[in-house]
């Protein structure tokens, strides 16, 4: 009921006009008191609110809301939806389901409005302020065992990237593995998930966020340049319609990848590298290369040529970080 009441007020505020405190709280049946511990939280998970004295509460600038309706409407692909106003997160939600042998359709897919525990790759928080982004978790299963889903994240990207283009002026591009730019500042992130087998059935937790309006304050935590389909884009995106072109990428690019893995992706990734002919270093736990990116093979590995012998190196995923070189003056 907590988290029910938090999100009916944000329903109130999200037409951007003023609710008092005392009208808030005769429709949720709460007292005054209970409406400003709700504000106050809500205030602490993104959503810029703000109150005066005689007016109430205002969310600045209101705030477009996620509608499953809406969504379906939009969409040709009829993908199981949940969507949740706030969750930890919509990866480790799905990973329980998957754990605890509960049946899930294919493409079952999860949407929230905000994460309190948000993932990125290597364990870092994916930033996820309430009604601001897209988080979405997609369930998917495979015969073939873990190593046929070692490079479906560069897959994803593409479906990912397909979307973004679909809705802006900029081009976006691909940073291997796993990571979406635009104009060299980080737009989306996959996070690839597995349980299962080597080589029997394979369950896994498709992980995308995507930035689309980022609040001045969640902002401040962010430690890597960063942008949103707002900033880059003449028109207010809805988040709708967004989400219902990306479940389509996400059905195309997924039974390509199914049939054929990467043997026609890999070119198109290729086509939108970031970091294409360009310097790099490569680090991880154990050392730094450095060499000229080169792009992808059929297998998902990265193509790193050396700088001095020409010899080209494979570099499969796992704890790895991929920049593009700084020059030195």
């Amino acid at each position: 009921m907590f988290m029910d009441n938090k999100h009916k007020i944000v329903q109130i505020l999200s037409d951007g006009e003023f609710h008092s405190g005392e009208v808030i709280g005769e429709q949720l049946g709460i007292s005054r008191a209970a409406v400003s511990g709700h504000i106050k939280s809500l205030s602490n998970i993104g959503l810029d609110i703000f109150s005066i004295t005689g007016k109430g509460y205002q969310l600045a600038g209101g705030l477009s809301l996620l509608d499953l309706k809406k969504i379906k409407q939009n969409c040709s692909v009829n993908n199981e939806l949940e969507l949740f106003p706030v969750i930890p997160s919509t990866n480790e939600y799905l990973m329980g389901l998957i754990k605890s042998k509960t049946d899930l359709s294919d493409g079952h897919t999860i949407l929230a409005e905000c994460q309190t525990q948000g993932k990125g790759r290597r364990g870092r928080t994916w930033q996820s302020p309430y009604g601001s982004h897209v988080y979405l978790s997609q369930y998917r299963t495979m015969d073939s065992g873990l190593s046929a889903a070692s490079s479906l994240s560069l897959a994803i990207g593409l479906a990912v990237l397909n979307t973004i283009n679909a809705f802006s002026n900029k081009k976006c591009e691909l940073k291997w593995p796993n990571d979406l730019l635009v104009e060299g500042k980080k737009i989306a992130g996959i996070l690839v998930e597995a349980e299962g087998q080597a080589d029997g059935v394979c369950h896994l937790v498709i992980g995308v966020g995507i930035n689309i309006d980022m609040p001045k304050a969640s902002a401040l935590d962010i430690e890597q340049p960063w942008t949103d389909l707002n900033t880059i884009t003449d028109n207010t995106i809805d988040r709708n319609q967004f989400i219902a072109k990306l479940l389509e990428q996400l059905e195309s690019v997924y039974q390509e990848y199914s049939d054929n893995r990467l043997d026609n992706l890999a070119n198109q990734w290729n086509q939108n590298n970031a970091f294409v002919n360009q310097i790099v270093e490569l680090r991880s736990t154990s050392k730094v290369q450095v060499g000229k990116c080169l792009g992808i093979d059929t297998s998902g590995a990265l193509l790193l040529e050396d700088l001095t012998t020409k010899v080209i190196s494979k570099i499969f995923g796992g704890e790895v970080s991929l920049r593009k070189k700084k020059v030195e003056s």
